[in-house]
């Protein structure tokens, strides 16, 4: 019989997150448990007992990746964009796509649902912590930090809620699917047309 490999308690950690991430894009937030984690990294649901304490902090834990992973694409994205090597829609896909196919809107919501909102608070901290790393900057070129703030609470809310309702929401309305998308867009370049301009 082949041994397990002994991984640090770092890597072990990590794997699970790297596995309730895949089962949550692939199978939705009710399938991430502690027995279904453990099974895809070959652990035991005590091993991952002792690293989450419960299936309420493994998803706080999940949340917590998504938003870091996430924000750091974001924030890669907005460097690029004020370098002039990427564009606004750049921004705007990576919040949405966060939303929709890395499942970070279903796993909010179910968390919702299941009296786990407290969850919720390293996806709303990890985005305040980008605010506030891209919004000194934003002041310095624009000086408007409360712009950057507003426009990430509507690029937040816009990404979640069409990651919820958009497709059938669109149909409905005779839009095309990128119709949010291309909203939050707009709203964006819109923001930065209206900071360039001289007082």
């Amino acid at each position: 019989m082949a041994s397990r490999k002994r991984l640090t308690p770092e890597e072990s950690r990590r794997a699970a997150l790297e596995a309730a991430r895949r089962l949550l894009i692939e199978t939705g937030p009710q399938s991430v448990t502690l027995k279904a984690v453990a099974g895809r990294i070959g652990r035991t649901h005590a091993n991952l007992l002792h690293h989450f304490g419960s299936a309420a902090g493994l998803q706080k834990e999940l949340a917590k990746h998504l938003a870091e992973t996430v924000c750091e694409s974001i924030k890669d994205a907005v460097r690029a964009s004020r370098a002039g090597l990427g564009s606004p829609r750049e921004v705007v896909d990576l919040a949405f796509d966060a939303f929709d196919k890395e499942g970070a809107g279903a796993l909010a919501s179910w968390m919702i649902l299941t009296g786990n909102e407290d969850a919720l608070s390293p996806i709303v901290e990890t985005i305040h912590q980008l605010v506030d790393e891209i919004a000194p900057e934003e002041a310095t070129s624009h000086g408007d930090v409360a712009r950057v703030h507003e426009d990430t609470l509507a690029l937040v809310l816009m990404a979640m809620g069409d990651a919820l309702i958009g497709s059938a929401l669109s149909r409905s309305l005779m839009l095309p699917e990128t119709a949010a998308r291309d909203r939050a867009e707009r709203m964006l370049l819109n923001s930065i047309a209206t900071a360039s301009q001289p007082n």
